[in-house]
């Protein structure tokens, strides 16, 4: 064989490496032969065996998970939940469940590290130096557990609840959830049969009544077997929580719910108001989220009464009701989102408020139908973020003040360069963390014109 018909090198399986900064993503950097390594489950200044995950001789970067740590960090702490423990999956030849990759870390010291990557996304992406940090919602657990009201999970083969590996399709069954709430582990989920499933979602109300099981078909599943479920799931309701538990069926090609048991929605509190989330509806996850985000939209933007307000990706409404109220019978909200349940939701939801104009449709198609003037907008996209046409046409509808609302430090440093090419000024940022144990961080910014 000559040189060039020679395989390329294969790279070595578990690199020795020092951990350096942490990165957007969940990740820290590393280097190996000058090559880039993102690696999980470590820390800053560590020295650690890592395995890769993702590796090629032409790759720009290699990915890895830390298996064994050599030097520790002092803010290293023992994982809370084993099978995201790197470490002991490590050890087992396997890779952890995804969901609480920063759970081998302090909270203080993740806090540290979430304000530290969010001014380098601002710098980075949004072309500006800000120094962050990061607040802890005032009744938030001191170990930072049972904080979700809503959990996503697969079914593995067999028929039992089960969670994928960071980019993996491997499946991993569990049998708790640490940082879901109590109630949703009371369910007892982890006994029942899942088997004609393909996903399962879990909403339970942070102020109480019943959760919602949403159930995801597999393709062919017979109406019988997904009747066996719902029956398999109030069983074990019964037995754990002794509280009635609802059950639908959604198909997310057809955006067909099906009752199969109780009701397909659930009820939430928020802000002195009540809102009704049907199916697979947005709803913010941490159940503290809806009164700190509402607060701090009401205090940004100080809306006054009379005032025309847009409430921009509304979601089931949870900022258009305090905004209506703030904006007084006199003004004009509107809410404007692109999922067809989810506005009917807004629409049950402020159905009694008359100064509330609820509009389905993707954002940027409804805002060019109209050309009135704004006083203040409200935005909280998806995460990938608005987008620069969606910030022009905010831009050219001539608010004092722009809200925005984010749960992808990048996202929104992207849309704030767009905002800032516009002529507009970053005033106001708030950086709350409302998913201890992982990389995620949710944001509040005020945007004005100098």
């Amino acid at each position: 064989m000559t040189p060039e018909t020679l395989p390329a090198a294969t790279p070595p399986r578990d690199l020795e490496l020092t951990i350096g900064p942490a990165a957007h993503g969940g990740h820290f950097v590393a280097r190996h032969e000058g090559r880039v390594v993102f690696v999980r489950h470590g820390l800053p200044g560590e020295r650690v065996r890592a395995r890769l995950t993702d590796a090629g001789e032409k790759a720009k970067f290699w990915r890895a998970d830390v298996v064994e740590v050599l030097e520790p960090s002092p803010s290293r702490v023992p994982h809370f939940w084993a099978p995201a423990d790197a470490l002991k999956a490590g050890a087992r030849g396997r890779l952890p469940v995804g969901g609480a990759e920063f759970g081998h870390i302090s909270l203080a010291e993740q806090r540290l590290l979430k304000a530290g990557i969010f001014s380098e996304q601002l710098a980075r992406l949004g072309g500006m130096d800000r120094d962050v940090t990061v607040e802890v919602p005032a009744n938030e657990s001191t170990d930072g557990l049972g904080w979700r009201t809503r959990v996503s999970f697969s079914v593995a083969p067999g028929g039992r609840l089960a969670m994928h590996p960071h980019r993996s399709d491997d499946l991993i069954p569990v049998q708790e959830m640490p940082l879901a709430s109590a109630a949703i582990n009371a369910l007892r989920l982890w006994e029942v049969d899942f088997t004609g499933a393909d996903r399962v979602e879990v909403a339970a109300p942070a102020a109480g009544g019943p959760p919602l099981v949403l159930v995801i078909p597999s393709a062919g599943t017979h109406p019988r077997t997904l009747a066996r479920i719902a029956s398999e799931v109030g069983a074990a309701a019964d037995a754990g929580a002794g509280e009635t538990v609802s059950v639908a069926a959604w198909n997310p090609e057809s955006h067909e719910l099906t009752r199969l048991r109780g009701r397909t929605w659930v009820r939430e509190h928020a802000a002195g108001h009540e809102y009704r989330v049907t199916g697979a509806g947005f709803w913010q996850i941490h159940r503290s989220a809806p009164e700190v985000l509402v607060n701090a939209v009401l205090q940004g933007l100080d809306i006054q009464p009379g005032e025309r307000v847009a409430d921009l990706f509304a979601g089931a409404g949870l900022f258009t009701a305090p905004l209506a109220d703030a904006a007084g019978a006199d003004g004009h909200v509107l809410s404007v989102e692109g999922s067809p349940g989810t506005s009917r939701d807004a629409r049950k939801n402020l159905f009694a408020a008359g100064q509330v104009e609820v509009v389905q449709g993707r954002v940027d198609r409804v805002l060019r139908s109209r050309e009135s003037r704004l006083d203040a907008v409200l935005l909280d996209p998806p995460r990938t973020g608005a987008g620069r046409v969606v910030v022009d046409q905010i831009s050219a509808a001539g608010p004092r003040a722009v809200g925005y609302v984010s749960c992808d430090p990048a996202s929104f440093a992207r849309d704030l360069a767009w905002f800032r090419e516009a002529g507009w000024e970053l005033d106001t940022l708030r950086v709350f963390d409302l998913y201890p144990h992982t990389h995620h961080m949710e944001s509040f910014a005020v945007l004005r014109r100098p």
